[in-house]
């Protein structure tokens, strides 16, 4: 199994409407990115949205990735998720951008791919129809890796066009391609992820055993694929969990009870109507269920009620060792990958850089014992599907003459 960290540009509450705090808020998500390079995570996801007040401000991930790619070394960086519609943006400019960043990154990058949040996002772009999106995705994503490949590369669709032959540029860096991911929220798209051979971006807001049927129709689709719509198949199930590891079990479960956690989740509901809800489907402004305010009950027992969320695969809280035997209590629910949200609702900027280190440190050499990257892996298999071209080079005068600077001569 390997790790990640979630960033969203999550800004609660006043916090979101004064610029200087927004920006400090921007400033420390970079800084966790950076501190989970030097602590054996393998990969940061980095969300991308639009217009949704205090839920993220991140709504251009590229702009970090160039940054991070700069002041990291070792960890893969993606977008979670590029949303896809031709309405928002010429699929020319994805295939672009998503190569460029292959290049800064040194082929670190990681392509996540999705319709968009819901309704409220999309409207941002005059989308007023949600269940549109999902055939421009479908479109789009497929049409991405013949402009990584094609040197001619044309297209007349059904939601975008490029009318004659035109080299897509820069091309990805080496072998292959980014690895192709998308985000998934309704059981079926489990399945179609695993038949086009894409890696599946998923989010529990539920408790992780009940994900198990999905990630089993995932792993299915992906064994029968037999074309994946990239070079190579991504075999990879990325799950979100949240995370408190600290150095004593008492600091850990005072923070998973202090006031307001929960908050997240109500926005989660308010904007993402393109998914389930979370099971207490309290949406925003409504209160949080906070465990803070159900243990103010004389008659609950909050270490045990605690116990049974962590035991449910909710959440992991506790001290290293704790929090590596609640993972390995979870036994074969088939994830590849696990992703913590990130700030963690509860804790303070250090307290988090702290538990980024702990985790990092000593959990993930517990589970992860294989220094090269999956996606890496899947990449060195990479094999061309189109070629430089789909139709004979017409017959025309070429150069005799280029700069004598330039990195490669022409051909004898």
């Amino acid at each position: 199994m390997e790790f990640a960290v979630f960033l969203n540009g999550y800004t609660p509450g006043p916090a979101a409407h004064d610029t200087e705090l927004e920006h400090t808020e921007l400033m420390r998500e970079l800084e966790l990115s950076i501190a989970a390079d030097k602590h054996n995570w393998k990969y940061v996801w980095l969300g991308e949205h639009h217009a949704l007040t205090e839920y993220s401000h991140l709504s251009a991930p590229e702009v970090m990735i160039g940054y991070l790619a700069a002041k990291t070394e070792r960890i893969h960086i993606g977008t979670a998720i590029n949303s896809l519609s031709p309405r928002k943006e010429h699929p020319v400019r994805y295939a672009e951008r998503a190569a460029m960043m292959d290049h800064v990154t040194q082929r670190r990058f990681e392509w996540g791919t999705g319709r968009g949040a819901g309704s409220h996002e999309m409207a941002t772009f005059n989308i007023l129809d949600k269940d549109s999106t999902k055939p421009e995705w479908n479109e789009v994503v497929r049409e991405v890796p013949r402009m990584w490949e094609l040197e001619d590369y044309e297209h007349q669709g059904e939601t975008f066009t490029v009318p004659y032959p035109h080299n897509v540029l820069p091309k990805p860096y080496g072998q292959g391609h980014p690895p192709i991911w998308v985000a998934c929220g309704n059981p079926p798209t489990f399945t179609t992820a695993g038949q086009m051979g894409i890696g599946a971006i998923a989010f529990n807001f539920e408790p992780i055993f009940n994900l198990r049927g999905r990630i089993e129709a995932y792993k299915e689709g992906i064994a029968n694929c037999t074309e994946p719509i990239g070079q190579f198949k991504n075999d990879n199930v990325m799950i979100t969990n949240s995370v408190i590891c600290c150095e004593t079990r008492e600091k850990a479960r005072e923070i998973a009870l202090r006031k307001g956690r929960g908050y997240l989740v109500t926005m989660v509901n308010l904007y993402h109507d393109t998914m389930p809800k979370s099971q207490d489907a309290i949406t925003w402004p409504g209160t949080p269920m906070s465990l803070h305010d159900i243990v103010q009950d004389p008659n609950i027992d909050g270490d045990e009620l605690l116990d049974g969320i962590i035991e449910a695969g909710h959440m992991l809280c506790g001290t290293p060792d704790e929090v590596a035997e609640q993972i390995a209590a979870w036994g074969d629910v088939g994830m590849d990958q696990l992703a913590f949200g990130l700030p963690i609702e509860g804790m303070y900027h250090e307290e988090i850089l702290e538990c980024l280190e702990l985790f990092g440190q000593n959990v993930i050499p517990e589970f992860d014992k294989d220094p090269v990257h999956s996606t890496d892996r899947y990449r060195a298999e990479a094999q061309p599907k189109y070629g430089r071209f789909s139709k004979p080079l017409p017959d025309i005068e070429w150069p005799t003459v280029i700069p004598d600077s330039a990195l490669a001569p022409l051909p004898n």
